[in-house]
């Protein structure tokens, strides 16, 4: 029974997650934390900094971390194909009615309307981490200034997150 209830929520972030992995946060911790009560604020935080240290893609990281969390190895493999196979079965079914709608007014109207909720979502997903990992001024100003130097200096991220933690080891 949880391998199903835990196909049917990352099949659900799956499917309503547009944007990518960070536009995925709020849909993540809606459904595990708030619908399922499968996880808590604290073990969403960790999990998405160990999604977003370890390779690959942010949203399949998480699923494969919070499966194996709820349901072992099993849990895994079950909400990383649940998380993915929405966008597999759109990409499909997209492929095969390219050609004919490509410059459809009405598809260019659609991603028109959807691009600013992909925007929204990484805004909230933003909120939402920042509200449970941001604890203190000396948190709030480590954020702030790898913001600024990854996004608007244009520093490498992985150099970001080494200061950052370097930064932690002295101040905290």
């Amino acid at each position: 029974m949880i391998s199903l209830k835990l196909f049917l929520s990352f099949f659900k972030i799956g499917l309503f997650s547009f944007g990518g992995g960070l536009a995925m946060l709020p849909f993540i911790q809606e459904e595990l934390i708030k619908n399922r009560g499968w996880i808590n604020p604290k073990e969403f935080i960790d999990m998405l900094a160990i999604s977003q240290v370890t390779p690959g893609p942010i949203a399949i990281n998480s699923a494969t971390f919070l499966g194996f969390n709820i349901n072992g190895v099993l849990g895994s493999a079950i909400a990383t194909i649940a998380v993915i196979l929405p966008s597999f079965l759109i990409l499909i079914t997209i492929a095969h009615f390219l050609e004919r709608f490509k410059n459809s007014k009405y598809v260019e109207w659609i991603f028109s309307g959807i691009r600013p909720i992909v925007l929204s979502l990484i805004a909230s997903a933003l909120y939402l981490v920042g509200k449970e990992s941001i604890l203190d001024i000396k948190g709030a100003i480590i954020a702030i200034a790898i913001f600024y130097l990854v996004g608007i200096k244009k520093i490498s991220p992985i150099i970001g997150i080494i200061g950052a933690g370097i930064t932690g080891i002295f101040i905290y």
